[in-house]
């Protein structure tokens, strides 16, 4: 983190070896449910990012004090589904949606860290780097198939059950109705989850 010495304000100072197409397409977009994208700056295989600091706690440590409710839980994944539809607008997939890239901003969910992400390639079969944290990441993303979308919406049905229940849905799916998302969302095959955060939101 950086603070601005005369005003005071924080910044995020991220630098990481990879590819920066996402933080570049990002520094046009303004949404509540994602940080502002100041300046990006790629050279070879470094990228550096200057971004806006999201104050609040992340989703992790909210759930190490207890599960969220239904209608808690319904409000944050919707806000991802708005941050997840502009993201796919851009073309691009996170690619790494879990509790600890989710930060709380008084009522609004903020998706954050682009590290894995990517710009979706029409013409490749699969992902050139598999990247993504295990429990959360699609099955697409360890080689099977080029990562899109619905690989995004895979890893938030995960993180739904999992603010849920406390678990995986492997080991606990939720309950109800709850469970049927969670169910279609977390569908081995990506034909068969929902094919757009839009369709989805529609389900919240």
């Amino acid at each position: 983190m950086l603070r601005h010495k005369g005003s005071g304000t924080r910044y995020v100072f991220r630098q990481f070896a990879g590819n920066g197409d996402v933080y570049h397409k990002l520094l046009a977009v303004r949404s509540p449910y994602l940080p502002c994208i100041w300046d990006v700056f790629t050279e070879g295989e470094q990228t550096v990012v200057l971004e806006e600091f999201i104050e609040g706690d992340t989703l992790h440590e909210v759930l190490k004090g207890g599960l969220l409710t239904s209608e808690e839980t319904r409000r944050t994944a919707t806000d991802l589904c708005k941050a997840l539809y502009v993201l796919h607008g851009l073309g691009a997939v996170h690619r790494d949606v879990k509790p600890e890239n989710v930060i709380l901003r008084g009522e609004n969910a903020v998706l954050v860290d682009f590290d894995a992400s990517r710009v979706i390639k029409p013409e490749h079969s699969q992902d050139t780097v598999v990247l993504g944290t295990m429990g959360f990441a699609a099955p697409e993303q360890y080689g099977l198939s080029q990562t899109d979308g619905r690989s995004d919406i895979y890893s938030l049905g995960v993180l739904i059950n999992v603010m849920l229940t406390g678990k995986h849905p492997s080991r606990q799916l939720a309950e109800g109705r709850w469970g049927n998302i969670v169910a279609k969302c977390t569908a081995a095959a990506p034909q068969k989850r929902y094919q757009s955060v839009t369709e989805l939101m529609e389900d919240l």
